[in-house]
């Protein structure tokens, strides 16, 4: 599959040696960075060799670059997403998938993938999680739930590493943030309360990711939400048009 992993502010070169082994190991090599540590001979020592799949790593100051071009996201996270505040548990959609639930789910899709790997202590904040099409959290013990980064984005590569492309092209990440804004606008163009509009938002994003939906069906979507804008809008233009004309030059 064409898997692009992306490590959100890594901060120690070792870890970011030991994913890229861990890439090699199961077939993968499209490496990027967000505002990485600096990378030096422990780094290319960990690395092994798979010191190729550093050379060829790609390093941008921010996520939106960094995801450019992808049709999916999905975040990683050691959080216990049911143990969460309940406004979390709603619009985070708990529990995440497993790795292996992931896998299954990506089988026969046509796409770039971005994994998303977060930082050492903290992994990836409220903000970049809401970005993920989908989430992915490994199943580990409840008493120590959080892995070394390496470790976590072994288990992750070893699950995805037999999942081959099919014929269903998944839909451009371009469509999918036109098809989320367009929601967003659909919202207050209705009138929807305003404080239910962001999680609202976030709930539609998740649903889409989840359907996995292709460019038609995106763009079927757009043409739908195209529709509902204007016949929302459209009794207020009846009513304008049948004011008197001196009314309406006011």
């Amino acid at each position: 599959m064409n898997l692009r992993v992306v490590l959100v502010e890594p901060m120690y070169e070792g870890n970011v040696g030991s994913v890229a082994r861990a890439m090699k190991n199961f077939g993968f090599h499209d490496l990027v960075l967000v505002n990485p540590c600096k990378i030096e001979d422990f780094g290319r020592a960990m690395a092994s060799h798979a010191r190729d799949v550093l050379q060829m790593s790609r390093s941008f100051s921010t996520l939106q670059e960094a995801l450019e071009g992808v049709n999916l996201v999905v975040g990683t996270t050691g959080k216990r997403l049911e143990e969460q505040q309940h406004h979390l548990r709603l619009h985070l959609r708990a529990p995440c998938l497993t790795p292996a639930q992931l896998a299954e789910k990506l089988k026969g899709k046509d796409g770039e993938v971005a994994l998303l790997l977060g930082r050492e202590d903290c992994g990836l904040c409220s903000e970049e999680l809401a970005t993920c099409d989908l989430l992915v959290s490994i199943p580990s013990s409840r008493k120590y739930p959080i892995m070394n980064l390496s470790h976590a984005a072994a288990i992750l590569f070893y699950e995805l590493s037999p999942v081959e492309n099919g014929s269903l092209d998944l839909a451009s990440r371009e469509t999918l943030l036109l098809l989320q804004e367009r929601s967003k606008e659909l919202l207050q163009e209705v009138s929807y309360p305003e404080h239910k509009q962001e999680f609202t938002v976030l709930m539609l994003r998740r649903i889409f990711g989840r359907a996995e939906l292709t460019e038609r069906e995106a763009r079927t979507l757009l043409g739908v939400i195209k529709n509902l804008r204007w016949r929302a809008s459209a009794p207020l233009k009846n009513s304008l048009e049948s004011r008197p004309k001196q009314d309406t030059e006011t």
